[in-house]
């Protein structure tokens, strides 16, 4: 490649994720490979601060009107046509629009799609269902897991030969090291007492009550305490439900970390309640720091585990995700064999390099899909 290529990345926000976090593992990996040009639909910008100084990375303000579809599209054609990337990257259902402007794919199109909001948890809604067949029939579309390429090419209808399954990857190394007691305690949580943590936004798909509850179960039967790592709009709602369900004094809300290698391997079970995931990076975190996982059977997260981790992936039932936590915490020994059988599966299949091949390739388009 001989001239660095433009991308131009549309996020709904650009706030702190799953996407997002990608998109800084790859930008900093990449460094001056390419030029970033970054679209926030919301105007959050949270992630910005996880990118690495000096890179060409820029947010793009551009004109976006709520509920005005038609002159939206007009602007996000004028800036498609006006700065002319060289590749258009579009984050999941709220840059759908984005897609649309680049009808004729005037600028080559790669769409990614990590899963869903509540509104679509429990099934496909049709209005996007048709929007996706209609807008994405012509684009490259990358999905991270194997239920999200199932439902790309048998539901929404695309083109088997246009869809590219790329896994989520991890910094394995980086979580391979001890965690950091000092640091844990500035947050509040104390040594001596086993911990179920998780880490994640404090939004209504994680569905953490589920896991209040499934706690509830645990603390009942030993002690224990509950780390939640992590912010979001549910962080007064939660803490609310916590006290009345009378756990005020065993569940820990640390905030945002962007430095979860230290608190991981602290954990004695890493939890996970959500009732829509696909392969979320908390889960590859978690593994790569050879934690045992107890979760609900969503996305792809019993493939995602060690074959001995299986069994505690559970329906979307607090009592089922409660005794599978107990289960660990009761059998250390176990828990410690499952955790170093995930280290060993994250990598051997999830490590970030594998990631970084096939994003490389993408990003300067050598795996465009054939077109009609």
């Amino acid at each position: 490649m001989s001239e660095r290529r433009t991308l131009l990345h549309v996020f709904s926000t650009f706030d702190v994720g799953g996407p997002q976090i990608r998109f800084v593992q790859l930008a900093n990996h990449f460094g001056e490979r390419y030029q970033h040009l970054i679209v926030a639909m919301d105007g959050r910008t949270g992630a910005m601060t996880r990118l690495l100084p000096g890179l060409d990375a820029e947010l793009l303000p551009v004109a976006i009107t709520k509920g005005e579809t038609l002159k939206n599209l007009r602007e996000f054609r004028r800036t498609l046509l006006q700065l002319r990337p060289d590749l258009l990257v579009t984050s999941n259902w709220g840059a759908i629009e984005w897609a649309m402007a680049d009808f004729d794919r005037a600028i080559p199109h790669l769409h990614m799609e990590d899963g869903f909001g509540p509104e679509e948890a429990e099934r496909q809604l049709l209005r996007r269902v048709w929007t996706r067949r209609l807008v994405l029939r012509r684009s490259a579309v990358m999905l991270p897991s194997l239920k999200l390429f199932s439902l790309a090419r048998d539901v929404w209808k695309l083109p088997p030969r246009n869809l590219l399954y790329v896994p989520n990857g991890v910094d394995c190394a980086r979580f391979s090291t001890p965690g950091d007691w000092d640091f844990a305690q500035g947050l509040g949580i104390h040594p001596g007492v086993p911990i179920v943590g998780a880490v994640g936004g404090l939004r209504v798909e994680k569905n953490l009550f589920r896991l209040l509850d499934a706690f509830r179960t645990v603390s009942a039967a030993r002690p224990a305490q509950l780390v939640l790592v992590g912010e979001g709009p549910l962080l007064t709602d939660l803490r609310t439900a916590a006290e009345a369900r009378g756990l005020s004094g065993h569940v820990v809300f640390t905030g945002a970390c962007p430095v979860p290698e230290r608190l991981l391997p602290l954990f004695s079970v890493f939890a996970l309640s959500s009732d829509t995931e696909q392969m979320p990076l908390s889960v590859l975190e978690a593994m790569a720091a050879s934690r045992a996982v107890a979760a609900t059977d969503v996305g792809d997260i019993r493939v995602m585990l060690a074959e001995e981790n299986r069994p505690f992936v559970v329906a979307c039932d607090p009592s089922l995700l409660g005794e599978a936590i107990l289960t660990l915490l009761s059998d250390p020994q176990k828990a410690g064999a499952i955790g170093r059988a995930n280290a060993a599966r994250a990598v051997a299949v999830y490590d970030q390099s594998h990631m970084f091949g096939a994003y490389r390739r993408l990003f300067d388009g050598d795996l465009a899909p054939n077109r009609d």
